[in-house]
């Protein structure tokens, strides 16, 4: 299908280049062009199934949620007012028992509903069953990256190398990354078991990390040292990874990020519900280790709303330090989209260029919230909302726009089989 978005602000997201006026040119799943300035005679003899007046709205990559549980929909405020390790094992645990892997694609279904109205065009999802949560993604039309939640109790090494083969290249829409769910919910013989399969096939792996200081304190306790260092001492990171929280980190512990080109992913306001702390972003930042930003799940959360996630990590960053020029409003924006792009291995999806997927989003500038327009990106992080969304657009569909979802089923339908699998439960 051929898409000309006209008539727009235009925001990259390349290095070095800033809001310009100007054309989108869409055809099937990837950007065309960008252009500058006004479009030739030629240009507009183009013929096009669709034309879309942008009426000088920002287009801009979608944002990458680069940490989620999406099923956990379901847990939405049921599960809620409770320290991390209480909260996982009275409330999670026992509930996510009674899961089927229908449950779960339903589940993900309203997730993707919310992230939609979000702008978020790719997730980087852990949680069970995986197969489950694909096929939803793939029903639906969102981009995401499934990563293994791996522990004691649930999955296995087997199970996650076949996933991982084929989920890899199955599906446009679709890719696998290898993971486990935290240290603390693996035995040194399993966390060793995947440290040979990270090694085999040259990967990169994914874990919770450094979240509480309850878990850093009784790894140490374990095994004298804190998870990253640990980890790493396994093998673990050899081909880099990432770490979900990375709340309580030490110096060694970013150490081992350096080293390894490991990506922190930030989740601050599931930090704060849970009382877990302040991520170290502004010292990510200028020791360059690569920060993405993730939502966690709507049981933690509770909301998938990547504009309040952003305005946490910013305004955290500067009450942490101390300082409110810590961190400025314009790298938080790039965390949240060409960061994690690049967390979740999608760097076809990272910025507005030729040749890149089209996964991108309209912001409308046209709210009491954006005006007056003194700065677009800082305007997003500091006052930006849900509200501003104007479409998404994912693999070059539009699956949101003005209100409306074009997921393949109307929504009323999905909460409708969400509220079914609640009662049962």
């Amino acid at each position: 299908m051929n898409i000309r978005l006209y008539n727009a602000r235009i925001l990259t997201m390349e290095r070095e280049k800033t809001v310009f006026r100007g054309e989108v040119w869409v055809q099937d799943e990837r950007i065309r062009c960008v252009t500058e300035g006004c479009p030739t005679e030629e240009m507009l003899r183009q013929r096009w199934d669709m034309e879309i007046d942008c009426r000088e709205d920002l287009l801009m990559p979608g944002f990458k949620n680069a940490h989620t549980h999406s099923a956990m929909t379901f847990l939405r405020s049921l599960a809620d007012d409770v320290p991390l390790q209480e909260w996982l094992n009275e409330k999670v645990f026992p509930m996510e028992a009674k899961l089927t892997g229908e449950d779960i694609y339903q589940l993900v279904r309203l997730a993707v509903l919310e992230y939609l109205t979000s702008g978020i065009t790719s997730i980087f999802d852990m949680y069970l069953q995986p197969d489950a949560t694909a096929f939803a993604c793939m029903d639906t039309g969102m981009r995401c990256v499934l990563t293994s939640g791996l522990n004691d109790f649930t999955s296995s090494i087997e199970q996650q190398e076949e996933e991982y083969l084929k989920w890899n290249g199955k599906d446009a829409l679709i890719s696998y990354r290898m993971g486990f769910h935290s240290e603390y919910t693996c035995q040194k013989g399993l966390l060793l078991e995947m440290a040979r399969l990270a090694q085999h096939y040259k990967a990169p792996m994914y874990t919770h990390l450094a979240e509480t200081a309850r878990e850093v304190a009784q790894c140490q306790e374990r095994y004298g040292v804190t998870p990253a260092v640990f980890l790493e001492s396994l093998g673990i990171f050899e081909y880099g990874g990432g770490g979900y929280h990375c709340v309580h980190m030490t110096g060694e512990d970013m150490e081992v990020f350096q080293r390894r080109g490991m990506y922190a992913v930030t989740n601050p306001a599931s930090n704060l519900k849970l009382a877990s702390g302040i991520a170290p972003v502004a010292e990510f930042t200028a020791r360059g280790i690569p920060v993405a930003v993730g939502t966690d799940g709507p049981a933690s959360n509770n909301c998938l709303d990547m504009f309040r996630e952003m305005f946490l990590v910013s305004g955290l960053s500067k009450v942490r330090e101390k300082d409110a020029a810590s961190l400025d409003a314009g790298e938080v924006l790039r965390m949240a989209t060409v960061g994690g792009a690049g967390a979740m291995g999608l760097e076809d999806a990272d910025t507005l260029a030729a040749g890149k997927l089209a996964d991108l989003i309209l912001i409308d500038l046209h709210q009491p919230n954006m005006q007056p327009i003194h700065n677009i990106a800082k305007n997003l992080v500091y006052s930006g909302s849900k509200s501003n969304v104007r479409m998404t657009m994912i693999n070059g569909r539009i699956l949101y726009q003005d209100g409306e979802f074009h997921v393949g089923d109307s929504p009323e339908h999905i909460y409708a089989e969400c509220e079914k699998i609640v009662n049962r439960m």
